[in-house]
């Protein structure tokens, strides 16, 4: 035998692919069976992404007050968080406590309310004609058409069945406000280093937009259930607090929020005579109408500007698919979609004009 080392074999082994075409179409299929296994893991673990979803929204509320304070008080950001939560649950516990027990019988009689009007809607309707005759039947509709409705406002009572979502949503919301750079750095080192830079960029984007969006939507949500309970208290149309409260909540929703909250104080006015009703009919175009032309543009010029059509669009997609919650969080997601999308297009593209919001600025000096 020689005592010479064995040389290394030459040509390509077995299992390497030696042709650049070759690898590129391998590289090319692992890349779309990624996409497959990555939209499959989304959809087998969509509820637990859309209660995370809903934490860093909660995050981002926190992490607008914690700014919000530090303009005035210029301590650590952990004191500032303990002033925005402490903040928060007072306002809450002490609405709970002044509030409680007539928000607790006023949601007790609403369904019944919202039931019984809706077959006298249908009643009317098979009077004029337009809906075939039968007591039964409409009846049946009535429970139908005004399901959601139901489930809506029976949520306020019964919240407590959702605790544990509740708990782990003011988690994460609590450890994100905490340290929100931190979570950002977890997310960059997943991207490749050389787009780390321009990520992190977009990601401060993301989180300034979704505050400003987030913010403008709090001050609508107090601005009309505050209203709509003040205006409905003149005209003494019942469960007027209940009314603002719903109001308020559902206006975190646009477009089916108001459409909602419309039905309800059009239903519950009724119930107590046609003055009314007509005076709950007047207080939602009013208040909607001043909404829509007054308020809502001049948030949207410090907030973020969506096109309505779209969002509503968005808003029917993603709350068929996801249910509440996702109605619910459909649009700060298309916000967030909306930014990401924008800021690729302008990192693409040096040449490309400035955005609307920020020629306004421009032209004020």
């Amino acid at each position: 035998m020689s005592d010479q080392p064995a040389l290394p074999p030459q040509g390509p082994g077995p299992v390497e692919m030696a042709d650049p075409a070759l690898r590129f179409e391998v590289k090319r299929a692992l890349v779309w069976l990624s996409l497959i296994v990555g939209f499959a893991l989304v959809v087998l673990l969509i509820q637990p992404i859309m209660l995370i979803l809903a934490g860093l929204v909660l995050a981002s509320m926190l992490d607008g007050g914690v700014r919000l304070v530090g303009r005035v008080l210029p301590i650590g950001r952990g004191w500032r968080l303990l002033i925005v939560t402490l903040a928060v649950t007072l306002f809450i516990a002490g609405t709970t406590i002044l509030a409680g027990v007539e928000i607790t019988a006023q949601a007790s009689e609403l369904s019944a309310v919202v039931q019984e009007q809706a077959v006298r809607f249908f009643n009317w309707l098979s009077g004029t004609g337009l809906l075939p005759a039968g007591k039964a039947d409409l009846s049946g509709l009535a429970q139908q058409a005004m399901g959601s409705i139901g489930r809506l406002t029976s949520w306020v009572g019964t919240a407590a069945g959702a605790i544990g979502s509740a708990v782990m949503i003011l988690a994460i919301g609590l450890f994100v406000a905490m340290e929100p750079r931190a979570y950002g750095q977890g997310l960059e080192w997943l991207v490749p280093r050389e787009s780390r830079v321009e990520f992190s960029r977009t990601l401060d984007h993301m989180a300034l937009v979704l505050r400003r969006l987030l913010a403008g939507r709090l001050f609508g949500m107090l601005f009309e259930g505050v209203l709509i309970w003040i205006v409905l208290s003149i005209g003494g149309v019942p469960m007027a607090l209940l009314l603002g409260i719903i109001t308020g909540i559902l206006a975190f929703i646009p477009n089916i929020g108001a459409f909602v909250s419309g039905v309800l104080m059009v239903a519950v006015g009724f119930s107590a005579g046609l003055d009314t009703g007509l005076w709950a009919i007047g207080t939602y175009f009013v208040v909607q109408t001043f909404d829509g032309y007054v308020v809502i543009p001049l948030v949207a010029r410090k907030t973020v500007d969506m096109p309505p059509a779209l969002t509503l669009g968005w808003q029917v997609l993603v709350g068929s698919v996801l249910g509440l919650l996702g109605l619910m969080l459909a649009d700060p997601l298309l916000a967030m979609i909306k930014t990401a999308l924008e800021r690729s297009a302008e990192t693409g593209n040096p040449d490309a004009p400035p955005k609307p919001a920020r020629r306004r600025r421009a032209a004020k000096g």
